[in-house]
């Protein structure tokens, strides 16, 4: 279901209450795509919002990164209070949650508390091209957190992983063409996992991507953000990317 942000100027995809499953910027407007050059926190985002003369309610993706995978009620917990601070900042549509999501633990270097690696905003823009970010997720149905629904739980084999991989770029397919745009569309895929991808990489990810692939991946040495999730991506296409 795909709806509007009106004071965001920009479309979602419902998804379920700690995040959008993506975004698309709204006519006559663009999604900027920024990062930390180290991990801060929601205040910094909050300031540089302000900074450009954008209102919070622009902010349409969050990337966290976090010291290690939550267990799924762990996981369930820390989605309430993330939500408790969208609801304080009034960023909530009519109760429903339209910022997109990717949340993920580096394996090596990971912060001591949960931080905010990047995020997404709009500006008005006179690009004609759709920008838009894809939530992350992994190899767990759409709307579900549910720890049994997980694909080949408790599996690493290359053989389990590939269909774990498969799995998921259903999911971003899926996502894509609920924003209306496609994998020709997209300016970056990422990957994040700890698991050797090399016998499934081309099959799996990059002949899938289409066009896309002449932008490669970036691969992120990092697990997803529930144990026993062993792969995870997210995307966008975006012309403007910043690093802070």
């Amino acid at each position: 279901m795909l709806l509007l942000n009106p004071k965001g100027n920009y479309w979602f995809l419902k998804g379920i209450a700690p995040y959008s499953a993506g975004v698309v910027a709204a006519e006559g407007y663009e999604i900027v795509h920024a990062r930390f050059i180290e991990p801060r926190g929601l205040d910094d985002v909050k300031a540089h919002l302000h900074s450009t003369g954008r209102p919070l309610d622009a902010l349409c993706g969050i990337e966290i990164r976090s010291p290690k995978p939550f267990t799924f009620e762990g996981f369930i917990e820390f989605n309430g209070t993330y939500v408790d601070v969208l609801k304080a900042w009034g960023l909530l549509l009519d109760g429903v949650n339209p910022i997109a999501r990717t949340n993920i633990a580096p394996e090596i270097g990971a912060p001591t508390a949960p931080c905010i690696y990047g995020f997404s905003y709009t500006i008005p823009s006179p690009r004609k091209e759709k920008s838009f970010v894809v939530a992350g997720a992994g190899e767990l149905p759409e709307g579900s957190l549910n720890p049994e629904d997980v694909i080949r739980k408790g599996e690493t084999s290359s053989e389990a992983l590939a269909e774990k991989t498969r799995f998921v770029m259903g999911l971003m397919t899926a996502r894509l063409h609920g924003l209306g745009v496609d994998w020709h569309q997209v300016t970056t895929t990422e990957v994040y996992t700890i698991h050797p991808m090399a016998s499934f990489l081309e099959s799996e990810i990059i002949t899938p991507m289409g066009k896309a692939a002449i932008h490669g991946i970036t691969w992120h040495y990092s697990r997803p953000p529930i144990e026993t999730i062993e792969y995870e991506m997210d995307l966008r296409g975006c012309f403007t990317e910043i690093v802070l």
